[in-house]
């Protein structure tokens, strides 16, 4: 897997953020009339749900006393016509890939009323230390472990740097919050846009136009963030140049309680496996990050967590394995345990029985009927 170095200083974008902040005076919370409103139907209906399956807020789940899986899949109706399944995979904590994977055939913009659309919402934790943030890229998701509450794991979906714009792999840390940053476009950018006879602004001030969203923490690592967005839609997929997006609601309950010096683990595990509580093995497979292929080998690399976890307790099908890799779909595949699948034994073909003489070339007849008093 390629890694790539990671440096200590602040980068352009950085920079541009804190000069903002700056400008802008400290980030007092401003009174509920001045915010700009995140969308009151999406958070109201993800409180719905929270207050539905569980009692805990939206992403919160306990840490499992045994195993690495945490949540469930479950299915919702659509009953409104109008709504698309992309304000579904929101209302419910769930990105875009992932929303599209568990429903394929499904129009993400017209799944039509009365649709079963399965919910996701089961996630086996990433191959890392349960400390701080961890972003798994191809996952496409963020879990978060918080050091004051140590039951809880919080996990949100993200979008990550797009083709052209990787989201490096490396351990950094957390270090500036800034609330309603302002955005300097880096110079690329700014060449692209003129080019097409669009010039962009050197400073993009706070509002409704600002892709960063209305919050933003910066991460010691050059010129990336974890911040919001002004375009929810996006979130789940890879759509940034490089930085982690979250839903607007998401970030800002998220920059509320992460501390500043939080380590932030940028990896990239496209397979995971773990054990759920009843002793059942299951893996998942997600669609592997082009830039990482490189000096990967995705059926070993697999194989190699697998005999890491299972430690020769069980013998692994590496058929299995290998079908589970060419469908990276993020779907639960359970390889050995209570909720495995039993192969059915081929059963023996039943021998007719052998006669000796003249009854041995009579044909016998499989049924006999016998007529008359008994």
């Amino acid at each position: 897997m390629k890694t790539r170095k990671i440096i200590n200083r602040w980068g352009p974008t950085s920079l541009a953020v804190l000069l903002a902040a700056s400008l802008t005076g400290p980030a007092y919370a401003q009174p509920a009339s001045e915010q700009a409103a995140v969308s009151s139907e999406a958070t109201a209906g993800a409180e719905q749900v929270a207050e539905a399956r569980h009692e805990l807020p939206r992403g919160h789940f306990r840490l499992p006393e045994q195993g690495d899986i945490i949540g469930e899949y479950y299915t919702v109706t659509v009953d409104n016509p109008e709504e698309t399944l992309i304000d579904i995979a929101r209302r419910h904590n769930i990105g875009y890939e992932e929303i599209r994977m568990a429903n394929p055939g499904v129009s993400m913009w017209v799944p039509g009323e009365g649709t079963e659309i399965v919910i996701p919402a089961q996630y086996i934790l990433p191959p890392a230390p349960r400390e701080g943030v961890v972003v798994n890229l191809s996952e496409l998701r963020l879990y978060y472990y918080p050091a004051n509450n140590p039951g809880i794991v919080e996990t949100y979906p993200v979008s990550v740097g797009r083709d052209g714009f990787a989201t490096p792999v490396g351990i950094t840390r957390t270090t500036v919050k800034v609330k309603d940053p302002a955005w300097a476009p880096p110079a690329s950018m700014r060449r692209e846009a003129a080019e097409r006879g669009e010039p962009a602004p050197a400073i993009v001030p706070p509002g409704p136009d600002n892709p960063l969203g209305r919050h933003a923490i910066l991460l010691a690592m050059p010129s990336y963030l974890i911040h919001g967005t002004n375009r929810p839609d996006g979130v789940g997929m890879r759509a940034s140049r490089g930085c982690i997006r979250m839903y607007p609601e998401d970030i800002e309950s998220l920059y509320e309680r992460l501390p500043s010096g939080t380590q932030v683990n940028l990896m990239d595990a496209p397979f995971k496996a773990g054990w759920a509580a009843d002793g059942t093995l299951f893996v998942q497979s997600y669609p592997q990050l082009e830039e990482n292929v490189e000096g990967s080998e995705p059926l070993r690399d697999a194989m190699e967590r697998l005999n890491a976890l299972v430690e020769d307790q069980v013998d692994i099908d590496e058929a299995q394995i290998q079908r589970a890799i060419a469908e990276p779909d993020g779907r639960f595949v359970a390889l050995h345990g209570p909720q495995a699948a039993v192969e059915e034994q081929p059963q023996p073909e039943a021998q007719q029985p052998q006669l000796e003489g003249i009854l041995g070339d009579i044909e016998l007849s499989t049924v006999v009927r016998i007529e008359g008093d008994a």
